[in-house]
């Protein structure tokens, strides 16, 4: 995804973004499948038990509390702490509109992560990059801390792969200056400009903003504010 603002303004967002190192793991996904005991194929010579569907219901249909209460008690089919995520994004992003001077401070994706480009464009904007990160005079800077601790965790091995993987296709892409990401206590470090603070890769540059465009599909949901 492409960060369309100052090579200034990208360098500060970067700088927040290894702040915020220790919270990105990603989370491992769990998957299993049913298990039909042989391919489906039934033995003749086992009695098969018989079908009770038509003919009983279990005892809680007969209790309309009861069986509300069992469905309340289900666990959600989304992962809690997506949920908890977006929702604290959500909260940041309203604080962000009504006090930190963003009225139009774009939603995040369904995902919960910032939409990048969008949050770029308002911080290239002149004179508004300074509160991009938590509002004017740090007003929503308590949201923002919500937000980092509710972020689901990374697998910190595939944050690294697919940001190595980004910064060579920029490399390739004609920005030479453009450096690996690195592991360092267990977390993975974007890689980018080799002097963020004082940025040394004009990201304005045509030529820039082509790899960016070629490379963004290198970057997992989340990283591409990162690096």
């Amino acid at each position: 995804m492409i960060l369309k603002m100052t090579s200034r303004a990208a360098a500060r967002l970067r700088l927040t973004a290894l702040a915020a190192v220790p919270v990105l793991v990603f989370s491992a996904a769990c998957g299993g499948g049913d298990d039909d005991g042989g391919g489906g194929a039934k033995s003749h010579g086992i009695a098969e038990a018989p079908d009770t569907s038509s003919t009983s219901q279990p005892a809680e249909d007969a209790n309309p509390a009861k069986s509300a209460k069992s469905a309340k008690d289900k666990p959600s089919t989304q992962p809690a702490g997506k949920s908890a995520f977006y929702d604290a994004q959500m909260t940041f992003v309203q604080c962000m509109r009504a006090k930190g001077g963003y009225p139009e401070y774009p939603d995040p994706k369904l995902s919960g992560y910032p939409d990048w480009s969008k949050v770029g464009e308002l911080g290239s904007q002149p004179g508004r990059n300074a509160g991009i990160k938590a509002g004017k005079d740090n007003v929503c800077v308590d949201e923002l801390k919500a937000v980092m601790a509710a972020e689901p965790k990374r697998d910190q091995q595939k944050s690294y792969e697919s940001m190595l993987a980004h910064a060579k296709c920029m490399r390739d892409n004609g920005v030479s200056q453009f450096t690996n990401p690195v592991m360092s206590g267990g977390n993975a470090v974007p890689g980018g400009d080799p002097s963020p603070g004082s940025p040394t890769i004009d990201q304005e540059s045509p030529a820039y903003k082509q790899a960016r465009e070629a490379c963004k599909t290198k970057l997992l949901d989340g990283l591409d504010g990162m690096q």
